[in-house]
């Protein structure tokens, strides 16, 4: 994995809200070590509303951010991505498309923030809630001595930041 930098994709059902935030905080955070992407394998077709917003309000940039399907990495074009990481239940139980490189795979499922009812405090908990879960999740991963770890030890780590919750 000694390229210029590595290519990462969330995957979440939607590709509304949890995998955008999660790309969105991993190309600004990963300081060019990283590429991330995103993609569902439902997509809502749009991006979540109260997520672009939440990222605008946080200085993320969010201009590129689309809703896609996963088809399209999984074509013979497409990057090849190093890390595949789910961010949802639904997602990480679906039969996902064989990745070209057999990338390193783990599951990070967060609450879908985009399914949240109540007062609109409560909604806005929600989507704060998935946000710091994957930016503590994503700043331990860009702590990860990734170069030096062995497969097997690597995934055990993405496995345990997958565990990582809020509080």
């Amino acid at each position: 994995m000694s390229k210029t930098h590595m290519n990462v994709l969330f995957i979440c059902t939607g590709n509304s809200a949890r995998s955008i935030i999660a790309e969105s905080l991993l190309n600004q955070l990963g300081g060019g070590k990283f590429r991330a992407y995103s993609a569902g394998s439902h997509p809502a077709g749009f991006v979540n509303l109260k997520a672009l917003a939440l990222l605008e309000r946080n200085r993320f940039r969010t201009g590129d951010l689309r809703s896609k399907n996963w088809d399209e990495f999984a074509r013979p074009d497409a990057p090849q991505m190093d890390f595949v990481l789910t961010v949802c239940d639904k997602a990480a139980a679906e039969v996902c498309p064989v990745w070209p490189g057999q990338p390193m795979s783990a599951h990070w499922g967060v609450e879908d923030p985009a399914a949240a009812t109540g007062t609109p405090a409560q909604i806005e908990k929600a989507f704060t809630d998935a946000f710091i879960v994957l930016q503590r999740r994503i700043a331990l991963f860009l702590n990860l001595p990734i170069e030096k770890l062995e497969r097997l030890s690597l995934l055990k780590e993405l496995q345990k930041i997958g565990k990582v919750t809020a509080e």
